[in-house]
């Protein structure tokens, strides 16, 4: 049956687009949150939309898609979302870096990736303040950035304007269901009853799967990120050490850096990243932030003299073959997942939720969905299992 009242769980950047793409094809849409739209993950990242970090496979397809789509969404209205498509530079500093970027990079543009090597001139003229010493350096055209929460106040805001309806304020309690299907849940305002369910919970999607008698094994990873006063031009492109997309897909808990380097329109710098599994342990450490410091200065020691104005962390969803789940609960029919996509759901979100209303609607998937099942090995927890482990933090949706 095509599901008609939609309910989607979570108003972060996912769930944000999930509720567009349903709202513009006619569905009527309810939003929950237990915080504000965009509170949490998604107002503590960096805002990438990325096919640089991604090898080939399942997500680097989803990336492509959501890369092409981002431009045509944004297109209906999407200034505060401050697009910018300057393209990223991933660099080795170490000979065996340089061979495993030179390999990485081939098999990319096998894929369709545009991954075009920079000799010294050029990456000199493409980052004039980058350090000299490194031993191989690729362009990657098609990466771009947005901020954020206007992304996701731009998604949200078309979801509206075709008739969706936002509730703040709303925790889920539990669900309520018949024959097998959930057909409402219950929460702190009332009974919301819907022919569809979607958990757009982000790192908290696996606590909300577990309230819903179908747990799902999504854990938060916790990030950190350094931002500096606004500087002159200094950062052109997104740049990162060929290590960070190592620590991307790693599944070890353990503290993990590398070097990100990228400018805002603001003109501050982003200096990340981190990676590390504490639970919801949202204190700020000063030794990751020094980590994060050092191997920023390696690639750009000019920044040696700029003002930190700020840091900040939050809490990337993972799951752990760190492939998003997106689709049906076979579990409890009604249900849907939309979660799962650790660092990456910026710039994964409005393919993520072309794939979800495909399927919802029952109409032709512009990609195979199938890696992305909710019953694959890793992806499902066991009934009872508890949630992670820490001091839970506020807000419906968590980088």
């Amino acid at each position: 049956m095509r599901a008609t009242r939609i309910v989607v769980l979570g108003a972060g950047i996912i769930g944000a687009a999930c509720a567009r793409e349903l709202a513009l094809a006619g569905c009527e849409v309810i939003v929950v949150d237990r915080g504000g739209p965009a509170a949490a993950t998604t107002a503590h990242g960096e805002g990438n939309v990325l096919v640089s970090d991604k090898g080939p496979g399942p997500e680097l397809e989803l990336a492509r898609l959501s890369r092409r789509l981002w431009p045509e969404v944004l297109a209906e209205g999407g200034r505060p979302a401050e697009w910018e498509p300057k393209g990223g530079i991933v660099v080795a500093t170490t000979e065996a870096g340089a061979e495993d970027l030179r390999g990485f990079a081939a098999s990319q543009r096998e894929a369709g990736v545009r991954a075009e090597p920079l000799s010294a001139a050029e990456l000199a003229a493409a980052e004039p303040h980058l350090a000299r010493d490194v031993t191989a350096a690729f362009a990657y055209p098609e990466d771009a950035q947005v901020q954020p929460s206007g992304a996701a106040s731009v998604l949200l805001g078309a979801a509206l304007r075709a008739g969706a309806v936002l509730r703040t304020g709303c925790e889920v309690l539990g669900p309520v269901s018949r024959g097998g299907r959930i057909t409402g849940v219950r929460t702190t305002l009332g009974l919301i009853e819907g022919d569809a369910f979607v958990n757009a919970a982000g790192p908290w999607a696996g606590e909300l799967s577990a309230r819903l008698g179908a747990p799902v094994d999504v854990r938060p990873r916790r990030g950190e990120v350094l931002v500096t006063a606004p500087m002159p031009p200094t950062v052109f492109h997104k740049v990162y050490d060929a290590d960070y997309v190592g620590a991307v897909g790693s599944g070890s808990g353990d503290l993990q850096t590398s070097a990100v380097v990228e400018s805002t329109r603001a003109g501050t710098i982003l200096l990340g990243s981190s990676r590390r599994r504490v639970g919801f342990d949202d204190r700020l450490h000063p030794g990751v932030l020094s980590r994060i410091a050092a191997k920023a200065l390696r690639l750009f020691p000019c920044l040696s003299g700029a003002a930190v104005m700020r840091a900040y962390g939050g809490f990337r969803p993972y799951v752990p073959d760190h492939l998003p789940l997106i689709g049906p609960d076979p579990r409890l029919s009604g249900l849907w997942h939309a979660t799962g996509h650790e660092g990456a759901g910026i710039g994964l979100s409005v393919g993520t939720a072309r794939l979800l209303a495909d399927g919802l609607l029952s109409r032709e998937p512009e990609m195979d969905i199938t890696p992305f099942r909710v019953d694959r090995p890793l992806a499902l927890a066991e009934p009872g299992s508890p949630p992670a482990a820490g001091r839970a933090v506020p807000g419906g949706e968590q980088p």
